[in-house]
């Protein structure tokens, strides 16, 4: 995904009932992804980002958004080894 950026910001409800966050993709050729972020993955997010709200995350790049999935993953491994 090159060339991403986050256009859009909403908090929305997970199945259990926990909220998460949904960032809107814009890609320079105008193509658009929906990515939904775990609480763990939003607070990586906003602290990378050095964002205080979530609309701050606007125009944070893909990478970014990435690196904090990759983040929320991971919490699960690095425990089990």
């Amino acid at each position: 995904m090159a060339s991403a950026n986050i256009s859009e910001v909403r908090i929305t409800a997970a199945h259990d009932g926990e909220a998460e966050l949904l960032v809107t993709l814009t890609f320079a050729n105008g193509g658009r992804s929906l990515v939904t972020l775990d609480e763990f993955a939003a607070r990586t997010l906003l602290a990378s980002t050095n964002a205080s709200t979530s609309e701050q995350l606007i125009g944070v790049s893909w990478d970014q958004v990435r690196d904090a999935l990759i983040a929320s993953s991971n919490r699960f491994t690095e425990h089990t080894a």
